[in-house]
């Protein structure tokens, strides 16, 4: 399954990827910078200008968050860690590896890439925007006539240097999964050996700072004012959803290890589901719908023949067909051929296949052995298992 969002293509081998929720940051970066900052600037510019240079910005710090986590697939990647997709949504951005970090080394250099190219990016453009600008002016000319005279792109490139500073300042603060706390994660890790107690004294760290960011938001809401926040019911609220964001990111990047940890060891033979009925391949549609899908629990059906795996038909995919033409069509022709298929062999392990479930959001997964179907592992299969063999920290995700 494809990850939602626009798939805009790679770059350096790395799948970019833009969530439909940016169309959020990228209106309000624009609204807050052409009905706000920029008439307030340059008052003599027209409005034509004005949007233009919004959208421009926009549009470049959307660019620093790409550059921001790419750095962190690159650098991931130098330390053997496979990073196949970037995903840029209205949180900003978040590169996605396909397992953790094994050394704390990696992960150390790998979460500090992003923030030092961040730097970076503010002392490029600063300094760009000084070489568009031109000579300083005389110390006694007032700040606000010098950037009344600069023109749009000095504009765009003096308000891009501060803010990636910002930004590179912001993911330092020491709270998993910030890039800061994946810093101090490392350090703990590397100073005690111990990855569990790492993640969760990080992990707590991030939910001790999204509690400050709510709390901070809710005060700006009630009209309190915040040093450097400021105040305001759309500014509040917008930074108390932040730090609520970070909280369940903090708690499920700490769950997400324990579950890691608990099903390390365990099969998928040992949690898949045997009790699986096949079906032929000639099978109409209708009666695959009023004789099994009516009649049974079961999704997915694995479709057979002579022994071999030939597909996986559910009731997604009886709708192919329309409803008056089911007699006439058999499952063959609407079943996901084994090729098109995700499967899991019953050796792998556990994890691996809640892996492969959540990063391609299925809820079953055929269990297959030289073409031969043992059985599905499903969601439900793994969370059961977990509910009665897994680690007791996973009721209680995040301890003191």
């Amino acid at each position: 399954m494809m990850t939602r969002g626009i798939h805009v293509g790679r770059l350096f081998g790395v799948e970019v990827v833009l969530d439909w929720s940016l169309l959020i940051i990228f209106a309000l970066v624009t609204m807050s910078l052409g009905a706000g900052a920029l008439p307030m600037w340059h008052p003599d510019w027209g409005a034509g200008v004005v949007w233009l240079t919004a959208v421009a910005s926009a549009a470049l710090f959307l660019v620093s968050v790409l550059l921001h986590e790419l750095s962190h697939a690159l650098t991931g990647r130098a330390f053997g860690i496979s990073v196949p997709r970037i995903t840029l949504f209205v949180f900003g951005g978040v590169a996605q590896m396909e397992d953790e970090p094994t050394g704390w080394k990696a992960e150390f250099w790998m979460a500090l890439a992003g923030p030092l190219t961040s730097v970076a990016l503010g002392a490029i453009f600063l300094g760009l925007g000084f070489v568009v600008a031109g000579p300083l002016p005389p110390v006694d000319v007032a700040p606000e006539m010098f950037v009344r005279s600069l023109s749009p792109l000095a504009t765009i490139l003096f308000w891009l240097g501060p803010l990636n500073f910002v930004l590179a300042l912001f993911n330092m603060v020491p709270g998993f999964p910030l890039d800061g706390g994946r810093v101090l994660r490392a350090l703990i890790w590397g100073a005690t050996g111990d990855l569990t107690r790492a993640t969760r004294m990080a992990s707590n760290g991030g939910r001790l700072f999204a509690a400050i960011l709510i709390a901070t938001g809710f005060a700006m809401a009630l009209g309190i004012q915040v040093p450097f926040f400021g105040s305001g019911l759309l500014g509040g609220l917008w930074l108390a959803l932040i730090g609520w964001f970070l909280n369940n990111a903090a708690v499920m990047s700490y769950r997400q290890l324990l579950i890691r940890e608990s099903l390390g060891d365990v099969t998928v033979e040992r949690v898949m589901n045997i009790d699986v009925r096949s079906l032929p391949p000639g099978l109409p549609i209708k009666t695959f719908v009023d004789d099994h899908l009516l009649r049974s629990d079961q999704r997915a059906y694995p479709v057979v023949e002579a022994g071999r795996l030939l597909g996986l038909v559910s009731m997604r995919d009886v709708y192919k067909i329309p409803r008056a033409d089911w007699e006439g069509h058999t499952i063959a022709e609407i079943m996901t051929p084994t090729e098109a298929l995700v499967s899991i062999r019953p050796s792998a392990s556990a994890y691996d296949a809640i892996h492969a479930l959540n990063a391609r959001a299925l809820n079953q997964l055929p269990v297959v052995e030289d073409g031969i179907v043992k059985g599905m592992i499903r969601r439900e299969d793994i969370l059961r298992w977990l509910s009665i063999y897994g680690d007791g920290r996973l009721r209680a995700p995040i301890e003191a």
